[in-house]
């Protein structure tokens, strides 16, 4: 009975031998991107402004100092529009309201970025978020980018099938090396 499963169990370790070995080769492109880009956005606020800037300090924390945000909105919209030239305008993708530090950050397409005082409509900084770049990257959404695609049809399905396959690594690489101990100890 013992031979019968140590010979079941060394069948099962090769077949998932084979598959973490096929699947390691197959997607080591992919798990070396995805280790370098969660690396960087682990340290992006760390990074000196080199992949994102710090945010600035505006002259009011309070909400009801401020200039309504479509004054603000414009400002943003003109500032940009002056100082990076593009063959298209830059569109806004999202409006970051950080009440504490008094700023307004309106972030816009090919990864720009303008912060600006919330009271006065100062522009306080404009930045290249590489930050942003580096998460497309890293989920796979640069993709959908590039493609200009909707409802991000290609990150679902990278990060279904990265995250699928990490699983399997998890699985097969617990099983080999658990598995050689148990058929040592069956011995």
């Amino acid at each position: 009975m013992k031979k019968m499963n140590r010979k079941k169990q060394a069948k099962v370790l090769r077949v998932f031998r084979a598959i973490h070995r096929k699947m390691g080769a197959l997607l080591f492109v992919f798990f070396f991107g995805i280790s370098v880009s969660g690396f960087l956005l682990g340290w992006k606020k760390n990074s000196f402004g080199v992949l994102q800037s710090k945010t600035q300090k505006g002259t009011a924390s309070s909400l009801a100092a401020w200039l309504p945000i479509d004054v603000l909105k414009k400002r943003a919209v003109l500032y940009i529009d002056s100082m990076v030239k593009t063959e298209k305008a830059l569109q806004i993708k999202r409006i970051d309201v950080r009440e504490a530090q008094g700023v307004v950050k309106f972030i816009f397409s090919d990864y720009y970025a303008v912060q600006i005082d919330g009271a006065t409509g100062e522009v306080l900084l404009l930045e290249r978020r590489y930050s942003d770049f580096i998460e497309e990257l890293h989920d796979g959404s640069v993709l959908d980018t590039y493609f200009k695609t909707t409802g991000n049809p290609i990150k679902l399905i990278y990060t279904t099938v990265m995250s699928g396959a990490l699983l399997l690594f998890t699985i097969t690489g617990f099983w080999l090396w658990l598995g050689p101990k148990r058929m040592r100890r069956r011995a």
